[in-house]
């Protein structure tokens, strides 16, 4: 059959993503993947250089989701399906263009893990994102803040006369454009994958870039490496043997205790590939162009704590799986400068892999790999990859033809703005919002509209060039608290407290202006101001609340949540019981808010009530990536040991303890 596209559906268990946080995450970033100057030392020259070169502070102008539970029912998703006689891809536009299922149709195999739920949970730099499939990460370090985003889709020519299926959108965290173009020749046992990411700006941006495939964990990952560089939650970078590291064959996920990275030190001149075969020699294999040269094995490990990440993930009785990744950087903890109106591109090609068994699961690794890899070369050669490239390249700028959905319309604001050109990534003024709208006002009248009903303020632009024109906008109380998040980022704290007083005095409502005055007073060490500004912010918020709706109940929800932590951190139980006692009865009995209470009881002296809040059993939808929260509570309440259903934990218990 010719390759084709069309819609579809999937129907799954899922659990809504529900509303984003209306707040603005003006706190630093938490950054599991860091090294500091000292863990810098001895590492390669340009690994060092780009692991230093600019690392993300915050993730404004994006918003955290974190409105999401754990309850699941059966929800209907649009697809995207391309596929020809051979592979079915099945993609997922709403959800950052996941690649949910590719599935080799001669063999009957399924080549990646496919989670048969959609659960969010707290790994994207924004929060909301889940397992399973293939998702393409770009901004920096970490899951991308579009993991759970709408993306734009549309056919497009492929470089036979087919068609191919194009997703693009506007990257916030980095301010740059990107596209993805899934490309299927006809009789092709391999999704082909163009990349494009496109600076347009006059001044370098630093760019980020992982493909992350997850697979069954029960296979074997080859790479054409003999070292890779290990990163574990207890911190540090460094260089390891493959395959064994500490007399354990790593590079079956199972063997490992706990969650790890290993970045592959692949040789410059070596072909880029990762492979994960199972126990008859069969699996999915990754190839590319040179420019995406780095190649990771992410691995749960078989510990209490990675075992139980992955049942959160999922639903029981789901087998576990690992990730194979491929990235434009050694590891993932650097960014690459992409130079002012410059782009970066490549081709990444998907597809089976078949070995001999007794080779690839043999005891000479350098056999193994060189079997991998032989039988990619008869697959899939080298020149072949680049051939497609070459092929591709000159469609990356055709017109897309019908669109088969949407993303967000912060591209189109960003085109508005600067009358830019983009070829082959359209951003459609069409596609502009009830979001971007205060910032169309701005950019033809100079002025940030006031709101014209009572209700919680809007994203907040932070690009400079949005932060100029906020600067010169007639100083009205919206456009004060704007200005404040802008130079907030900026790092200008000092004219943010400025510009955020300045509206508090005429502001009708006040409370998210206070609130970014308590931020500044915590951060600034000033708790008890701090606790002061959140109790009278969460006051205001009470009075002007208009209804229960989920607008005004998440603002509240947010609010009260980080109210209440810094009310117990200055020691005001009983301010933080009176802000609880008016949280909706809803937003109480979830289980991020069981973990508040828990933490309150605590405050409070009551031991016994904290244990019985355990024991009742609870589940914090948001659990952050590498949280040790539930550990500590515990211990805080009782000497027993940790029971599995909490021990979220991903390092030795030796550094948990630390």
């Amino acid at each position: 059959m010719t390759t084709t596209v069309r819609r579809d559906v999937l129907t799954l268990p899922a659990a809504p993503l529900g509303p984003e946080n209306p707040l603005p995450p003006l706190r630093p970033l938490r950054r599991v993947h860091a090294l500091d100057e000292r863990g810098r030392e001895g590492l390669p020259r340009d690994m060092a250089r780009q692991l230093g070169y600019e690392p993300l502070r915050g993730i404004l102008p994006t918003r955290v989701l974190d409105g999401y539970g754990r309850e699941r029912a059966e929800t209907t998703l649009d697809t995207l399906v391309i596929e020809n006689d051979r592979l079915r891809a099945t993609v997922l536009p709403g959800l950052g263009g996941r690649v949910h299922s590719l599935f080799h149709k001669p063999t009957g195999r399924e080549l990646l893990y496919r989670n048969p739920v959609l659960q969010p949970a707290d790994f994207a730099l924004n929060g909301a994102w889940f397992s399973g499939g293939i998702e393409w990460n770009i901004g920096a370090t970490g899951h991308t803040t579009l993991s759970c985003a709408p993306l734009h889709a549309a056919r497009v020519t492929a470089p036979d006369g087919g068609e191919m299926l194009r997703l693009w959108e506007w990257e916030r965290l980095r301010d740059v454009p990107f596209q993805v173009d899934l490309w299927l020749p006809e009789n092709s046992d391999f999704l082909h994958v163009g990349v494009r990411i496109r600076n347009p700006h006059e001044k370098p941006v630093p760019v980020y870039w992982w493909s992350n495939i997850a697979v069954p964990q029960e296979r074997r990952v080859l790479a054409p490496a003999d070292e890779a560089w290990h990163f574990g939650y207890a911190g540090g970078l460094r260089k390891v043997p493959v395959p064994e590291t500490d007399g354990v064959d790593r590079t079956y996920p199972p063997r490992s205790e706990y969650a790890a990275d290993y970045f592959y030190d692949v040789p410059d001149e070596a072909r880029r590939w990762i492979a994960a075969l199972d126990d008859d020699g069969h699996g999915l294999v990754q190839t590319s162009t040179d420019l995406q040269r780095g190649r990771k094995l992410f691995v749960w490990g078989a510990g209490t704590g990675g075992r139980r990440w992955q049942e959160w993930l999922t639903e029981p009785g789901t087998g576990g799986y690992a990730e194979i990744q491929a990235g434009l950087a050694r590891t993932q903890l650097e960014h690459v400068r992409l130079d002012a109106e410059a782009e970066f591109a490549w081709l990444e090609s998907y597809g089976p892999l078949s070995a001999a068994p007794d080779v690839v699961h043999g005891g000479d690794w350098r056999a193994a790999r060189g079997e991998a890899e032989q039988r990619l070369a008869q697959a899939l050669p080298r020149d072949a990859v680049d051939a497609a490239y070459a092929a591709w390249r000159p469609c990356a700028d055709a017109e897309p033809g019908e669109v088969l959905a949407t993303g967000s319309g912060w591209g189109a604001l960003e085109v508005l703005r600067a009358g830019r050109k983009l070829p082959g990534t359209p951003f459609d003024e069409a596609t502009l919002g009830p979001e971007q709208a205060p910032w169309v006002e701005l950019l033809h009248s100079g002025a940030v509209p006031e709101p014209r009903r009572v209700a919680p303020p809007g994203p907040t632009l932070v690009a400079p060039h949005w932060r100029d024109m906020l600067e010169t906008a007639p100083a009205r109380p919206v456009a004060e608290y704007h200005l404040g998040v802008a130079q907030w980022h900026a790092g200008d704290l000092a004219q943010a407290v400025r510009s955020w007083e300045r509206g508090l005095e005429l502001a009708p409502s006040r409370w998210p202006l206070l609130r970014c005055l308590a931020v500044a007073d915590e951060e600034s060490g000033h708790i008890e101001r701090a606790a002061d500004r959140y109790a009278e912010a969460f006051d205001d918020l009470c009075q002007e609340r208009r209804d229960d709706g989920v607008l005004w109940t998440s603002a509240s929800a947010a609010l009260g949540r980080e109210a209440i932590a810094v009310l117990l951190r200055a020691g005001r139980h009983g301010a933080a019981r009176g802000i609880w006692d008016r949280l909706h009865t809803v937003t109480r009995a979830e289980g991020r808010f069981r973990l508040v209470e828990i933490q309150l009881l605590l405050a409070e002296g009551e031991k016994a009530a904290a244990r019985a809040i355990f024991d009742e059993g609870f589940e914090p939808a948001d659990l952050r990536e590498g949280a040790e929260v539930l550990g500590e509570l515990w211990r805080a309440a009782t000497d027993e040991e940790l029971p599995e259903r909490y021990d979220f934990r991903m390092r030795a218990a030796a550094s948990f303890e630390e």
